[in-house]
């Protein structure tokens, strides 16, 4: 599914340039569930960009399923990114002026699905997500952990075939953390390729292999 070869990333910095990842090569296969971890300032969450496709200033190769990430157009890297990927975020992003029924109509609606199809498969989600309950409430009345299975559901709602966990547990506490874990694990069960950054050992350990970066290298690819 993800093959990168000699990828790197730099920013301009006193008349040269500072790497934040250097020749990352990687392997990821379809039904994988990966965890990346590092110290702070590794190259986590960057790392997690370019796999996302949100960020398109990279060197080396990139493919997807066969396609060239590196030599898309933004417009086409943001298509393929819809068409097969979802994000959970660690501070979760839901749009606190829509109540949990929007937030998860929201993706659906940058599609073209008719408007009972969309009402469907929300409902489905609330149901399959234990948040029947909450889905005319707004994320400020709901708790850390209720707001990380919105953003979970929502990630999901489009049936996306890879989802990226960016500290999907980093602003719960552990209790709360479980849940979500067990979701991403689910899901996983269910064919969902789950890529995940954490620093935590006990959320590495739902994933099944562990890339490891150190200042911007790769020092283990966790192939066994």
């Amino acid at each position: 599914m993800i093959r990168m070869h000699n990828v790197g990333k730099s920013y301009p910095y006193q008349g040269g340039r500072t790497w934040v990842l250097r020749q990352i090569s990687l392997a990821i296969d379809a039904g994988d569930y990966v965890t990346i971890m590092g110290p702070s300032g590794s190259g986590k969450s960057t790392l997690l960009s370019i796999l996302g496709m949100l960020d398109g200033e990279f060197e080396g190769e990139y493919h997807f399923d066969g396609e060239p990430v590196h030599g898309l157009n933004p417009k086409q890297r943001n298509r393929l990114n819809k068409d097969n990927i979802g994000f959970v975020f660690q501070h979760f992003h839901l749009l606190d002026e829509l109540t949990v029924f929007e937030n998860l109509d929201l993706p659906l609606s940058y599609r073209d699905i008719p408007r009972p199809e969309r009402a469907a498969r929300v409902a489905e989600a609330l149901d399959r997500f234990q948040i029947v309950g909450k889905k005319d409430l707004y994320p400020v009345q709901l708790s850390g952990g209720q707001q990380q299975q919105v953003a979970v559901a929502r990630a999901v709602i489009t049936e996306p075939r890879i989802v990226l966990a960016d500290e999907p547990t980093g602003s719960l506490h552990w209790q709360q953390g479980e849940r979500i874990m067990a979701l991403l694990q689910a899901l996983n069960r269910q064919g969902t390729t789950i890529i995940q950054v954490t620093h935590d050992e006990r959320v590495a350990g739902y994933g099944e292999r562990i890339i490891r970066l150190a200042d911007g290298w790769l020092s283990d690819a966790g192939n066994g």
